[in-house]
C-alpha cells in the first residue's frame, strides 16, 4: 500500500467517525430533550479557484433543555488563498479538512455551556490533528467541574497528554482583552499533533473524542431540574456575552471556517441565542455568582 492510500485510508476512516459521532450525539439530546428540534443543512462549498470544495452536514437545535446547539461536520477540500495557506503552515495552496464541531447552550443556568471539535487537517504535505473539549458553567457545582475534568484525564491516560492539553486549554480559551479571563473553567486543547505515525493518531484522538458523551451529559441529567432564579439567568446571559467576544475576537477556528469559505451560519451556529452586556458589569458581592467568577482562571482539578 502506497504512502498517498494509507493516508487517503486514514482521511476517510476520520471523515466516517465524525459522520457517526455527529449521529450519536444528536441522539443523546433527543433522549434528554424530546421536544427538540433539529434543522438539518447539508450544505457545499467552493474552493478558492471555484471548483467542489466538499461541503458539510449541519444540524442547528432548540428545544426545552437545549435553547439553541450546533452539531457540525464537515469535509472541505480544494485549493486556498495563499497567504491563508501560509498562515496555516501548508507547502501549497491545496488544502482537506474534516471535523466535528459542536456547542450546547442550554436554558437551564445551572447547566453548563460545553463546547467540544476533533479534526484532521491537511494542508499541502502536511496533516495534523487538533481539538479538544470544553466547559462554560453559571453556578459554582465544583463536584461538576471535577467530574468533567476527570473524565478527560482518564481519557487521556492511556496517551500521558492530559496535563499538556489541560494547559493549552488554560491558555487558549482566555479573553485576554479581559485581565485573561479564561472563557469557562477548561478542559483540554490540542493542535498539530502529528506523530509520524497517522494510523495510531487517528485511533488516539478517535478513541478520546468518544469520551465527550460521558463527560458532558450525565452533568445535563443531573442539573436540568433544578430551580434558578432572575439572577442566575442574569449572570449566564452577561457570561454567555463573554463567550461571544472570545469566539469573535479570538477563536482560530471561526476565523479558519470563514477565510476556508465554509457555511457561515454554521461557522456562527456557536454563539448563544440570548446574551447580555452591561457596562462594567459585575455579579452581586456574596452572590454565588461572585463565587463563580474565581473559577474562569486556572485550576487544579
Amino acid at each position: 500500500m502506497s504512502n498517498t492510500t494509507s493516508l487517503d485510508a486514514v482521511k476517510s476512516s476520520f471523515h466516517q467517525y465524525v459522520y457517526d459521532l455527529q449521529e450519536a450525539i444528536t441522539q443523546e439530546m433527543l433522549a434528554i430533550d424530546p421536544a427538540l428540534k433539529i434543522t438539518e443543512d447539508n450544505w457545499e462549498r467552493k474552493d478558492f479557484e471555484g471548483n467542489d470544495g466538499g461541503g458539510g452536514r449541519t444540524r442547528a437545535f432548540s428545544g426545552e433543555i437545549f435553547e439553541n446547539a450546533g452539531v457540525n461536520t464537515s469535509l472541505v477540500h480544494g485549493k486556498v488563498a495563499p497567504d491563508f495557506a501560509k498562515k496555516i503552515g501548508g507547502t501549497t495552496n491545496d488544502m482537506w479538512a474534516s471535523g466535528i464541531s459542536l456547542i450546547l447552550h442550554p436554558h437551564n443556568p445551572r447547566v453548563p455551556t460545553v463546547h467540544a471539535n476533533f479534526r484532521m487537517i491537511q494542508a499541502g504535505d502536511k496533516f495534523w490533528f487538533g481539538g479538544g473539549a470544553d466547559l462554560t458553567p453559571f453556578y459554582p457545582h465544583t463536584e461538576d467541574f471535577q467530574y468533567f475534568h476527570g473524565v478527560w484525564k482518564e481519557a487521556c491516560a492511556p496517551y500521558g497528554t492530559y496535563e499538556q492539553w489541560k494547559k493549552k486549554c488554560d491558555e487558549y480559551f482566555v479573553n485576554f482583552h479581559r485581565e485573561s479571563e479564561m472563557r469557562g473553567i477548561g478542559g483540554i486543547f490540542f493542535d498539530h499533533f502529528n506523530t509520524g505515525d497517522t494510523e495510531k493518531d487517528k485511533a488516539m484522538v478517535c478513541d478520546i473524542a468518544s469520551h465527550f458523551i460521558r463527560s458532558y451529559f450525565p452533568l445535563v441529567l443531573k442539573r436540568k431540574n433544578e430551580i434558578f432564579t432572575d439572577q442566575d439567568e442574569d449572570f449566564q446571559l452577561h457570561r454567555r456575552g463573554r463567550y461571544v467576544e472570545f469566539n469573535l475576537l479570538h477563536d482560530r477556528g471561526t476565523s479558519f471556517g470563514l477565510k476556508s469559505n465554509g457555511r457561515t451560519d454554521s461557522i456562527l451556529i456557536s454563539l448563544p441565542a440570548r446574551c447580555k452586556f452591561t457596562y462594567r458589569y459585575t455579579p452581586e458581592k456574596g452572590s454565588p455568582h461572585e463565587e463563580m467568577m474565581k473559577y474562569y482562571l486556572p485550576q487544579d482539578w
